[in-house]
């Protein structure tokens, strides 16, 4: 276990000139600050590091701008992208003077979940293994004006430049749907994708595999093995900033949208779930699929929450562009084993009880992980406390089942606006043990308000091919 001792060492043995703060916003994004490395001492493990609230999104007003950010040793690294030897720590959040957690902190807010599992004494660890996907594109452009709109996306190994004059186009193109799971030449990106799993490597997030999948124009995957919640959530951040910052490297951009092209697969982030208990673990049983009572409660819960778990777990207008039928996507709430067009699907790869899981598929990776991951557990644990049952498992294609039998299938929100009507009704699970504030769902569903608000009321590019000569 790392200790403010041990970081310091760290930092001497690296030679690092600098000491850079990082902490995640409401929204997912890292933000930072940076100080020489003297001003490290083991004291600012305890007493904190100032800096101004007021301009993060979705934080304190000018008038009570004062915050700390607390370095957690745990998650220490030299910063593999900056020029000049830099250590790096994750933060939390507390208020200035006290010292208490700041609630709208995402971070802080995933360690109450973690505390809240062990006060029910139902389990005392929560473990999470995300599946994020992304787009690695060779050039990205977009503009919103007044008077006009646009974007535009683009990859060398994309099914659209197969006519592209490339002096010479060898061909190897992507077809639509086609991306799972070709070699090179066809695969371009195997090389980059290695490089971002090294390097995670060596910040200490352990990789499990990487491929491409199965969109055309660079979609990929890599897979790191499940961790504790707030853990597995620290290792998505250092996920993005990898992928970013290799792809950059390489003059090419990552995107984590979940829906960057029309008519091919969006990305997700199958998030793998499990409680254990004194090192057991507790959802191997007799039940369906070899799960325990426990696992299929837990699934109940999250089909039960799942269309306010949408406003957490797909926080974007554009999140709903992906969870419609036909794109691999799961918008029907249902549960079965191997089925991968179940809501929660139980992986059946082994029969190891430690392997014994749920995969919650409806999230992407626009999803703050500290957020989504405590949502899930809060959901999974309201379902164990209240016995929720899951209903029957679904154990066919859902996307081939007849429309009388499609229609007993509930679905997924169809959108922001849909998801954050059922939050501001369906939230109570969220409040248990402190986990998640009033204050924050209310900030929350006004801000993600005021985003769905903005798309809907700007002209979208198509409205004129349908509508200009009406």
């Amino acid at each position: 276990m790392a200790t403010p001792k041990s970081v310091i060492e760290l930092a001497k043995k690296a030679g690092a000139k600098m000491m850079d703060i990082k902490f995640v916003d409401t929204f997912g994004t890292w933000q930072h600050f940076s100080c020489p490395i003297g001003e490290m001492t083991e004291d600012i493990f305890t007493e904190g590091l100032g800096f101004d609230g007021s301009s993060i999104r979705g934080w304190k007003s000018i008038e009570a701008s004062d915050m700390l950010a607390m370095p957690d040793p745990e998650t220490a690294f030299i910063d593999p992208f900056c020029a000049v030897p830099t250590l790096s720590l994750t933060c939390t959040i507390s208020e200035t003077g006290t010292l208490e957690p700041y609630s709208r902190d995402p971070r802080g807010i995933a360690q109450k979940a973690e505390k809240h599992l062990i006060a029910t004494g139902l389990a005392d660890q929560a473990f999470f293994g995300p599946e994020a996907e992304f787009f690695i594109f060779d050039n990205v452009q977009f503009d919103s004006r007044s008077n006009g709109t646009f974007y535009s996306v683009d990859s060398e190994e994309a099914v659209w430049n197969t006519g592209r004059d490339e002096m010479p186009n060898l061909g190897y193109k992507i077809r639509h749907k086609e991306g799972y799971f070709p070699v090179a030449p066809a695969d371009t990106q195997q090389d980059i994708r290695t490089e971002m799993c090294l390097v995670m490597e060596e910040l200490g997030v352990k990789i499990e595999r990487q491929h491409h999948e199965v969109a055309t124009a660079g979609q990929a995957e890599i897979d790191y093995r499940f961790s504790t919640l707030v853990t597995a959530a620290d290792w998505m951040m250092i996920y993005k900033y990898v992928v970013k910052n290799i792809a950059r490297k390489h003059g090419k951009t990552a995107c984590f949208m979940p829906k960057p092209l029309f008519g091919d697969n969006g990305s997700g982030m199958h998030t793998h779930q499990s409680l254990w208990k004194k090192g057991k673990p507790l959802f191997a049983g007799k039940e369906y699929g070899g799960l325990s009572e426990m696992a299929l409660y837990y699934a109940g819960g999250l089909l039960k929450h799942a269309k306010a778990l949408c406003a957490i777990c797909n926080p974007t207008t554009n999140s709903y562009k992906r969870l419609v039928p036909g794109y691999e996507a799961p918008v029907n709430l249902a549960y079965s084993a191997r089925n991968r067009s179940a809501a929660v699907r139980i992986p059946t790869y082994s029969e190891n009880p430690k392997a014994k899981r749920l995969e919650y598929r409806p999230p992407d990776p626009a999803a703050n992980p500290y957020l989504a991951f405590a949502a899930l557990l809060m959901a999974g644990l309201d379902g164990v406390q209240n016995k929720i049952k899951p209903g029957a498992p679904l154990d066919k294609n859902i996307y081939e089942l007849p429309p009388e039998e499609l229609k007993k299938v509930p679905n997924v929100a169809g959108s922001l606006s849909e998801a954050l009507d059922c939050l501001e009704k369906d939230h109570a699970f969220l409040l248990k043990g402190d986990v998640f504030t009033e204050d924050f769902i209310d900030m929350w569903i006004s801000s993600k308000r005021k985003e769905h608000d903005a798309i809907r009321l700007r002209p979208h590019p198509y409205e004129f091919f349908l509508y200009y000569d009406v």
